[in-house]
């Protein structure tokens, strides 16, 4: 049974993060991840082609191997920014608009951190650690 759920969040988040390499809101990255995450857990075929994909090679692959150029991660970091100051505007509550300043501050302080260690991430689908 949890095959199967991991199998179908791993089809939604698939769907979510193709249709972000298009829409500029959705973190294309952020939900392949996932799919990697969700279908390396379930299917060893499904991890494969998804790890095969021109996209993931483009989008993720990078990040993992942390060979992201100064200008991809300014990009991601302008594009996160974006993303949380619309969110910002359409909130009425500043309790919430402090919560998302302070997640996006923690994320782009966190990713900054993770992308300058120079080690790249190994990803081991026997280990189930992504």
């Amino acid at each position: 049974m949890k095959k199967h759920i991991y199998i179908v969040l791993g089809t939604v988040t698939f769907v979510i993060g193709t249709a972000g390499i298009f829409l500029p809101v959705l973190p294309t990255t952020g939900f392949y991840l996932l799919t990697g995450f969700f279908w390396m857990r379930s299917s060893k075929k499904l991890y494969d082609k998804l790890t095969q994909l021109k996209a993931y090679q483009k989008y993720v692959t990078p990040f993992l191997e942390k060979r992201m150029t100064k200008k991809e991660k300014q990009r991601m970091f302008i594009m996160m920014g974006l993303v949380f100051l619309l969110s910002g505007i359409l909130v009425s509550s500043t309790l919430v608009r402090i919560i998302l300043a302070t997640v996006y501050i923690s994320l782009v302080v966190g990713l900054s951190w993770y992308l300058r260690e120079r080690k790249p991430v190994q990803v081991n689908p026997e280990n189930k650690s992504l």
